[in-house]
């Protein structure tokens, strides 16, 4: 009997090697293991190193509670007021003149804006102080096996962890992260750490749990690589007398499809004048105050900051965030 064998319930391995048919019953928490441990051998790894894996992991409730009540389900006004604060923005600015060599040589070499290297770091941890307590590998395996809606996703993420503590040696056993599995300063899933994350300081490893280096360059390259461009808008309020045109929608997830001449109209203005490419790609961002709706234009880099993170909430957060340090930090 092989290992895989004995790992697995006999039933499990009978749903594996049967054809899926339409309206079958969805797999089994035992088949999604089987099949995980058969597509990583694809990818080098041993059935006993992946079954061995698998049983090093835990299901966690507090990971599903987590996922299932997240920050961005607040209102703009209840969210924006956790991240905005004085003491983050003095971190910030502690942070930025303590590593503003690193910090300029990043932005230059990723041609990204400073600030909004800053300005993440800070959201996402506090400048290391928070990168929270869910073991890694627990987090991961509760969400890509027993967590539905995004399974798959988190699956994927749980191969790739495999993959990157063999490649950077990792500690998977003390390997602590967010609800998510995000790890280190900046927060990189497992597929984001294997290939964004740079050894920028040059010391052959590429280290986002320790080193402050590593995580700024990594935090530059990442948005290098999703095309931030340099120098450029990132979102310009909007003055709105009526209504959105009918043709247009505010933006929930897809990829940017109008431009700024779709958007503005005698009733959607810029609420500042400014000197704009109405060609160029848009957004509308709708952001929930406490006693009226607020609308922005978001630009390709308003959409950049959202490969980090999907929301728009957070997106919007981390440019005002940037935007603090900026002047806060030309000031001093």
């Amino acid at each position: 009997m092989t290992l895989i064998s004995r790992f697995l319930a006999p039933l499990a391995l009978a749903i594996l090697s049967s054809t899926a048919n339409a309206g079958e019953a969805k797999p089994s928490v035992n088949a999604l293991k089987a099949e995980f441990v058969k597509t990583q051998q694809t990818q080098g790894f041993s059935e006993a190193e992946s079954i061995a894996f698998i049983e090093n992991a835990h299901f966690n409730q507090a990971v599903i509670d987590a996922m299932t009540k997240p920050w961005e389900a607040k209102p703009w006004h209840q969210y924006y007021p956790i991240f905005l604060t004085e003491k983050r923005l003095d971190a910030g600015l502690k942070f930025w003149k303590k590593h503003a060599s690193t910090i300029d040589k990043a932005a230059k070499e990723f041609q990204v804006d400073p600030q909004i290297i800053v300005a993440i770091i800070g959201i996402e941890t506090f400048y290391g102080g928070y990168m929270g307590n869910y073991p890694v590998k627990d987090a991961l395996y509760t969400l890509g096996f027993h967590y539905p809606p995004r399974a798959t996703f988190f699956r994927s993420e749980f191969a790739n962890l495999q993959a990157l503590i063999k490649e950077e040696g990792l500690d998977l056993d003390n390997l602590k992260g967010s609800y998510a599995g995000a790890m280190g300063f900046g927060q990189f899933i497992p597929s984001s750490y294997r290939h964004y994350s740079v050894d920028f300081d040059n010391d052959g490893r590429r280290d986002l749990l320790n080193s402050p280096v590593d995580a700024i360059g990594s935090v530059a390259n990442y948005f290098h690589q999703h095309g931030w461009q340099q120098n450029q808008p990132v979102a310009l309020k909007l003055a709105v007398t009526s209504a959105l045109p009918a043709t247009v929608q505010t933006w929930a997830g897809e990829k940017m499809h109008y431009t700024v001449a779709d958007i503005l109209s005698p009733s959607v203005a810029l609420a500042k004048s400014v000197d704009i490419d109405i060609s160029q790609p848009a957004l509308v961002i709708a952001l929930e105050q406490a006693d009226h709706s607020e609308h922005w234009l978001g630009l390709k880099n308003f959409y950049v900051i959202t490969r980090y993170n999907r929301s728009p909430l957070y997106a919007m957060a981390v440019y005002q965030f940037s935007q603090e340090l900026k002047n806060a930090y030309a000031a001093h």
